[in-house]
């Protein structure tokens, strides 16, 4: 990975860190991406940062997506952009912002991909095989990795919200969990009766084998206590996705989440809510995703849909 090219550009990105993280409450993961983000950038610039021109960002773009970066990468590395010639701009350091007016090219518009009912269910619905349920730590694990199936379909959690769940934020009896998101932000996350189901299994009879004679705060843990690696669910979302014939990831059980809550008539306040989005317009791309079930029902019950005639009377 490049690295920002002098002394000047140096204290002015730690600085920019350091407002990231006071000020705008961003979280390490999130800060961490953007810091790469300029990185790259200053790579791909001939000219120092604080003399870029508005085409400069327009020809790094262009190679993003010329080399197939995903589209929301892309979007994702022109928001550290924005933000960092914002704050250049707000101290004084430049006369003028170089991302300005730079429209957001139609290729952006990814709709998140989400899995299909009946594949969310298949995922669901696997058991483990007769030997690992003789073996106990085995068991424990697969009773940990269905709650966390379970969570991540039910609550649309991040990989890095359920690794960080603790003991005492699950509220089992009441039906919810709190949930500390982007930037250490709370929301409560209801759960329906099989996440509360296989998280009660979980805490009985798969937690206290892998916690052993150690003590911890986490919810989920690996065995020994020690806390689960986000490559870790990642590989077990994985695993757990082939029983519906389509390789999933976690962010995709978050998608597919949404997408039915919207699909089965979910108002998009509540959708926000759940997810945690600040910005009522990034949920609003699930309309988008729910946009052929919704075609499909209406073909089903509008007497016009099909051309039918409607009956007098």
């Amino acid at each position: 990975m490049a690295e920002i090219r002098n002394a000047e550009e140096t204290v002015l990105l730690a600085r920019f860190t350091d407002y990231l993280k006071v000020e705008k409450g961003l979280s390490r993961l999130t800060v961490e991406a953007y810091r790469r983000d300029l990185n790259q950038f200053a790579a791909h610039v001939k000219r120092a940062l604080l003399r870029v021109r508005r085409e400069d960002v327009r020809s790094f773009l262009d190679r993003l997506f010329a080399n197939r970066v995903d589209g929301r990468s892309v979007a994702r590395k022109l928001s550290a952009l924005r933000q960092f010639y914002r704050y250049l701009l707000l101290d004084r350091h430049i006369g003028s912002d170089p991302t300005l007016n730079i429209e957001t090219p139609r290729q952006w518009k990814v709709l998140p991909k989400s899995l299909a009912r009946d594949e969310v269910n298949a995922m669901l619905a696997s058991k483990p095989s007769a030997a690992i349920r003789k073996n106990k730590n085995s068991a424990a694990i697969e009773l940990r990795n269905h709650a966390m199936l379970e969570m991540l379909y039910a609550g649309a959690l991040r990989v890095s919200e359920v690794t960080g769940v603790q003991l005492e934020d699950l509220k089992l009896e009441m039906g919810y969990v709190l949930v500390r998101g982007k930037g250490d932000k709370e929301r409560i996350v209801p759960l329906g009766v099989p996440a509360q189901e296989a998280l009660k299994a979980y805490l009985e009879s798969g937690r206290p084998t892998l916690a052993g004679q150690r003590n911890s705060s986490l919810l989920f843990m690996a065995p020994g206590a020690h806390r689960l690696t986000r490559q870790r669910i990642w590989q077990m979302v994985g695993r757990a996705s082939s029983a519906s014939g389509r390789h999933a990831s976690p962010h995709m059980l978050r998608h597919s989440c949404a997408t039915h809550m919207v699909e089965q008539g979910a108002d998009l306040r509540t959708v926000q809510t759940i997810l945690g989005h600040a910005d009522i317009s990034t949920t609003q791309i699930y309309t988008h995703v729910a946009l052929d079930h919704l075609k499909g029902e209406y073909r089903k019950h509008h007497p016009r849909a099909q051309g039918k005639k409607v009956a007098n009377g």
